[in-house]
This record gives C-alpha cells, sequence and structure tokens, in this order.
C-alpha cells in the first residue's frame, strides 16, 4: 500500500487519514455536483471501507436524494464551508472524498467520467476516459 490518503477542509478544522486505496476515481458531471462544485463537475476518490477512515473535527451534513433514490450524505466543515466527504446509504461502507479536499491533489487520476449527459460543452475533461451517461454498475 502507498501513503494514506490525508486530507480535509480549508480552515483544517475537519481532517482525514485513510490507509486503504481509492477503488474508483470519479469525475461527475450530474447537476448535484455542478451545484456543489459551483462549476461543471465534482472529482472524487471513493475508498472501499469507512473502518480505514480516520476522521477529526465535527463535519456538518446535509442530505439529499440521488435520482436513484437513495440518500447520500454530504460532510462539510461548518466553518470554512468547504466540501470534504460523502457517504452513501445505499452502500455505507464506502467512504468518498473530494479530490480538491486532498493535501496533495495531485494524487486524484481520473479513471471516468460519470453523467455526461448532465456535462457542459465548457467543461472540458480528459477525452480518452471513459464516459458514462449515469453512473456505471
Amino acid at each position: 500500500m502507498s501513503e494514506p490518503y490525508n486530507g480535509g477542509c480549508a480552515c483544517g478544522a475537519v481532517r482525514y487519514e485513510i490507509s486503504d486505496e481509492p477503488m474508483a476515481m470519479v469525475d461527475c458531471q450530474c447537476r448535484d455536483c455542478q451545484r456543489k462544485s459551483g462549476t461543471g463537475h465534482g472529482s472524487y476518490l471513493t475508498f472501499p471501507s469507512r473502518e480505514q477512515v480516520k476522521l477529526s473535527g465535527v463535519a456538518t451534513h446535509w442530505d439529499m436524494v440521488g435520482d436513484s433514490g437513495n440518500t447520500k450524505t454530504r460532510g462539510f466543515c461548518p466553518t470554512c464551508g468547504s466540501p470534504v466527504y460523502l457517504t452513501f446509504s445505499a452502500m455505507p461502507d464506502l467512504f468518498t472524498v473530494h479530490a480538491a479536499s486532498l493535501d496533495d491533489p495531485g494524487r486524484y487520476q481520473p479513471q471516468m467520467v460519470a453523467y455526461r449527459v448532465s456535462g457542459h460543452a465548457w467543461d472540458h475533461l480528459d477525452p480518452a476516459l471513459p464516459k458514462f451517461d449515469r453512473m456505471p454498475g
């Protein structure tokens, strides 16, 4: 295994350390991610086990229902407002972090684009990446 993935919010009040390798690195162009990011997509690393995640600080949570009908919970800093992580009711073991929240964002290497159908022509993502109309299974 490589070094743990460390990161957190802009002000440092919410931090994580993940001693695992991501199972997926995804650029998502769904409308929820566009609104959350204030741009054309969100970039995420998803890890297979919440047991490998050490969180410090207290995040504020916001629940929303995805197009699958399942709840996704967004964790963000109550002080600076930075988005930090997501969890999913349908897949409670998974833990997803925002690529920009990494201490070393260069570790993010996108593997695919999800929700291409919601993408905008001005949001130029790597044309070599596989693209899916929705979230792949």
